[in-house]
This record gives C-alpha cells, sequence and structure tokens, in this order.
C-alpha cells in the first residue's frame, strides 16, 4: 500500500514538474462516452465503477475520521502552539508525520481487513455485502477500544435506538459520531498536559523581565529558545510519538 502511495506522489509530482506542452504531445488522451447497453449486467457493472469512484472521493474524509489520524494531527498541532514556533514544523511535515504514523498504527486492521474482505472478495470467494461487513468488523473493533460508553448513549439517546444488549447492535452510524468525539477529546487532553511545562517558562519568564523592568521585551522571543531547548534535552519527539503510540493500545 505505501508503495502505491509513493507511486502515485511521483506521477502528481512528475505532471506538475513536466511542461504542459510536453504531455499533451507525448501522453494519449482519453475519452469517456456514455452509450447504450443490451445487457443488465453491463449496467451493474456500470453502476458499481460509479460508486466506487464515488467512495474514493470520500477517502480522505474516512481516512481522517476514522482511524488515528485525527488525535495525530490535533496533538501535534498543539504541540507546536505551545512551543510558540509559528510554522515550525511547516503543515507539510506534521500532515506526512501524522499519515505514517496513522499507517503504522492502522496496519494491523488494514491487513485484517485486507485477509477478510479484501482479498476473499477479489478471489470471487464472497459477495460484496458479505465483504463489506467483514470490512467493517476490525474497523468497529479498532473504534470501540477508542470510544467512551458515554459518547456511544448521547448518540443513541439523539438518535432514539433502542438499547443495545452487546456491541454488535450498536449501529455503525451510531459508533462514528461517538468514535469522533471521543478522539477530540482524547486529543485535547494530550494537548493540554503538552502545554503545561511550556506555560510554566512563559511565567518563569514573563516574571523575570517584569521584575527587571525589561516591560518592552516581548517575553515570548526570550522563552522561545529555553522551550526548544527543554524539548531538545527530554528528547520531546521520541516522547510525543511513544506517548501517541501507545495511546492506541
Amino acid at each position: 500500500m505505501i508503495h502505491r502511495v509513493i507511486f502515485l506522489c511521483m506521477v502528481c509530482l512528475f505532471m506538475v514538474l513536466v511542461p504542459e506542452y510536453v504531455i499533451a504531445q507525448q501522453l494519449p488522451g482519453i475519452n469517456i462516452n456514455v452509450g447504450t447497453s443490451e445487457s443488465p449486467e453491463d449496467v451493474a457493472v456500470t453502476i458499481q465503477i460509479i460508486l466506487l469512484i464515488t467512495l474514493l472521493s470520500l477517502a480522505p474524509a474516512l481516512l481522517i475520521l476514522l482511524t488515528s489520524f485525527t488525535r495525530i494531527i490535533i496533538v501535534l498541532s498543539l504541540l507546536r502552539h505551545a512551543l510558540s514556533t509559528q510554522q515550525m514544523p511547516p503543515n507539510q511535515v506534521l500532515i506526512g508525520l501524522a499519515l505514517f504514523l496513522t499507517f503504522f498504527i492502522m496496519m494491523p486492521v488494514f491487513n485484517e481487513i485486507n485477509d477478510q474482505a479484501i482479498q476473499p472478495y477479489l478471489n470471487k470467494e464472497i459477495g460484496q455485502r458479505e465483504a463489506f461487513e467483514r470490512a467493517v468488523g476490525p474497523l468497529r473493533i479498532f473504534m470501540f477500544k477508542q470510544t467512551r460508553q458515554k459518547d456511544i448513549a448521547l448518540f443513541l439517546r439523539a438518535g432514539d435506538y433502542a438499547q443495545p444488549a452487546t456491541r454488535d447492535d450498536v449501529p455503525t452510524m451510531v459508533l462514528i459520531p461517538a468514535f469522533i468525539i471521543s478522539e477530540l477529546r482524547t486529543a485535547f487532553q494530550m494537548g493540554f498536559l503538552l502545554f503545561i511545562p511550556f506555560l510554566i517558562i512563559d511565567m518563569v519568564v514573563a516574571s523575570v523581565l517584569m521584575s527587571m523592568g525589561m516591560l518592552m521585551l516581548p517575553p515570548i522571543m526570550v522563552s522561545l529558545p529555553f522551550k526548544i531547548l527543554l524539548f531538545v534535552l527530554v528528547d520531546g519527539w521520541n516522547l510525543i510519538v511513544q506517548s501517541l503510540v501507545t495511546s492506541f493500545r
């Protein structure tokens, strides 16, 4: 999967760097025509392709909301604000790190989905409906581990659903929003703990500057080197990534 992502990125980079006229001269054109069909099977296949394209357009949202990406990117963004480093690291670096950490954390789930749903479906051993149910199963298990019972109860009451007897009775449309708000809560809890040591440094520096009468000097200019030094000395990136990875176990 990672090799396919890298290949697609290289293709996109090629399309950006190569001049437009070179592409127009060397690459063949693609025509999409809408015609008639005499077989119902052909119509069904066409509808499946349209649904697949629609699903691919929703893939970024699914990757963000149904995986560990939400918690990771929020914690990394709050860390940057706590350090007061403005746009360092850049957004591209944070998003790239969050994506690779997401693939690392979700790889057991993805492998299980591939073994139980995708490969049997490609081998024509199961149908589409059964493949979908098998694919949702490992994802539901992952979301249940990270979701609070309080959040599930909230959406059960909001949707007037019956009280489920087991986890299997919880609708997926209830589990997904409950998982999202649980991830937001956990991410802000971790971000709050990140802010505490850096906030203490800001307060100490501001107090020292006020006691010296240096009111015109912004405290952030003095505290920023100390916060970066503290973060480097404690090996901050290692601790942050370790905390993020272990928080999903």
